[in-house]
């Protein structure tokens, strides 16, 4: 068919190609739930009520309604359907990074609870700034997502109440719901699920076995002061000191960040400055992986000169050389049961909304007792 004022071939009113239609300006936009009545012959409220599954449409209707959505790529607007209740909310997992061990556990465990439960996740991180984590729970919110899920030490203060209580009212008003795994707990009364692990008793367990293995000169790499796991894994070791009778020695309490680098770092200082100890107490699985380099880089056997233990339980504990005394956490748990308490807590006529997990010793070669 030829245009007879230009003598161009005429193109369709409703689409320019590709699922797109052409605007004014001639840029390409995407196609409507208008374009997409006009294609098949039918009502905007056709279309959307076909799409919708909540109404009755005849089978010739619902064929070109669906063609002609097939033939535009017409693109559900998901905001609108979250609003009808149409689709079910997906599941957040905020937390401060993703590339650690540890945390990509707990990111499992909710991807895979969500999976079941026919959610989606996603998966957002803060790098440690609260105005982005502001700014994610903001968005979370307005996305309808079904759960927030923040995950991580934090450090407790006025400021870190106010921010949890502001999430979980603001969370709640918008029919989700704020949970926090492995973070200190809001003030009581708040819409919040609360999902923690046995840090202390952990670390409690992991000291005892080196202190009662003999060892009483134990270097202790603990986390960063301030944040709630560092200060939990320390009070378990002081637990165990007190628990077998040994002085606390300030200058074997060394904190840091919960890296490689920092057990490394920490270590060779130790040992450059003659410090005396027979055994390293690493408040991670990564920071014993740094305290392993250091002390055989400087000749250094491990049990025979100096145990290590650990705390977390990665997957390469298991395998390196030698295989890692440590505390193992169930962080694909702890992310499972995230999912599972925040979506099912309508459903419970009764129940905790603070879950503590508890951890296991796991016993490998790394430490050995005292000869």
């Amino acid at each position: 068919m030829t245009d007879q004022a230009t003598g161009r071939g005429a193109s369709p009113r409703a689409t320019g190609g590709g699922g797109r239609r052409r605007g004014t300006a001639g840029r390409d936009k995407p196609s409507t739930i208008r374009d997409v009545a006009a294609r098949a012959g039918v009502s905007v409220a056709t279309v959307s009520r076909t799409l919708a599954g909540n109404y009755p449409v005849s089978e010739g209707t619902r064929t070109r309604v669906m063609a002609a959505v097939e033939s535009l790529h017409y693109v559900v607007n998901v905001h609108a359907k979250a609003l009808s209740g149409a689709v079910l909310g997906p599941v957040a997992l905020v937390l401060r990074d993703i590339t650690g061990p540890s945390l990509a556990h707990v990111a499992a465990g909710v991807e895979q609870e969500a999976a079941t439960r026919g959610r989606l996740s996603l998966v957002c991180a803060t790098h440690g700034d609260p105005a982005r984590e502001d700014d994610l729970v903001q968005l979370m919110r307005e996305q309808h997502a079904a759960a927030v899920v923040l995950v991580g030490g934090a450090e407790i203060d006025d400021a870190y109440h106010e921010r949890m209580a502001a999430y979980a009212r603001g969370l709640d008003s918008a029919g989700s719901r704020l949970v926090l795994v492995g973070r200190p707990p809001p003030a009581a009364g708040l819409p919040v699920t609360v999902i923690e692990y046995d840090n202390r008793g952990g670390a409690f367990q992991v000291s005892a076995h080196l202190l009662a293995g003999g060892h009483r000169r134990v270097l202790y790499l603990g986390g960063e002061a301030g944040f709630t796991t560092a200060q939990e894994r320390r009070a378990g070791h002081l637990d165990a000191l007190r628990a077998h009778g040994v002085e606390y020695d300030g200058e074997l309490d060394v904190p840091g960040p919960f890296t490689r680098t920092s057990g490394y770092l920490r270590t060779r200082d130790a040992l450059r400055a003659g410090l005396d100890f027979t055994a390293v107490c690493a408040g991670t699985d990564m920071v014993a992986l740094g305290v392993l380099a250091a002390l055989g880089e400087a000749g250094l056997a491990v049990p025979g000169d100096v145990s290590v233990v650990g705390f977390d339980d990665v997957p390469f504990a298991a395998d390196l050389t030698p295989a890692l005394t440590t505390v193992r956490v169930p962080y694909e748990d702890l992310g499972r049961s995230a999912v599972r308490l925040a979506l099912e807590r309508e459903e419970r006529v009764s129940g905790d909304d603070h879950v503590v997990l508890g951890t296991q010793l796991v016993i490998r070669r790394s430490a050995a007792p005292r000869a």
